[in-house]
């Protein structure tokens, strides 16, 4: 468990630092705007979709190192998968960082999201990790050219 720990606290080091696809996409055709009002976390999500692939995702935003890291990794894993399968990896992300500490985890259908787990010894930092995939789970349920879909986590 200390290894992941070290890699938890290196990734996000790392994506806080030097984000991945932290930029406006002009040509997007979804986005959703989320705030975490607890710490004043704030992501804005670009998503740029053709049929049912997502093709392009990016972010712009402040907030903490979990946030801003969470947001990096998340562009990463969806760029290039379905829709249905961004919902799934969604879904697997969020069960992990809301489960019980103790919970084994499936780290291959998680891959490099997995060194997010960390998070759930700290249920305050919760929602700045899931900050972003709310967003992106909001845009992407809008459906339609440049959509534009909000959210708050409380």
């Amino acid at each position: 468990m200390n290894d992941l720990r070290d890699l938890y606290q290196e990734v996000i080091l790392d994506h806080n630092k030097r984000p991945r696809n932290f930029r406006v996409m002009e040509d997007a055709t979804h986005r959703a705007d989320g705030h975490n009002p607890l710490c004043g976390d704030r992501v804005t999500v670009f998503v740029r979709t053709s049929g049912d692939r997502i093709d392009d995702v990016s972010f712009q935003g402040s907030g903490c190192a979990i946030s801003k890291a969470s947001a990096s990794v998340m562009t990463d894993a969806l760029k290039g998968l379905p829709v249905h399968e961004a919902e799934i990896l969604f879904a697997r992300f969020h069960t992990m960082v809301t489960s019980d500490p103790g919970v084994d985890l499936d780290d291959e259908a998680l891959g490099k999201l997995a060194v997010f787990a960390g998070v759930r010894e700290f249920p305050s930092r919760v929602k700045c990790a899931s900050l972003a995939w709310h967003a992106v789970k909001a845009a992407l349920a809008t459906g339609g050219i440049a959509t534009t879909a909000s959210v708050t986590t409380e």
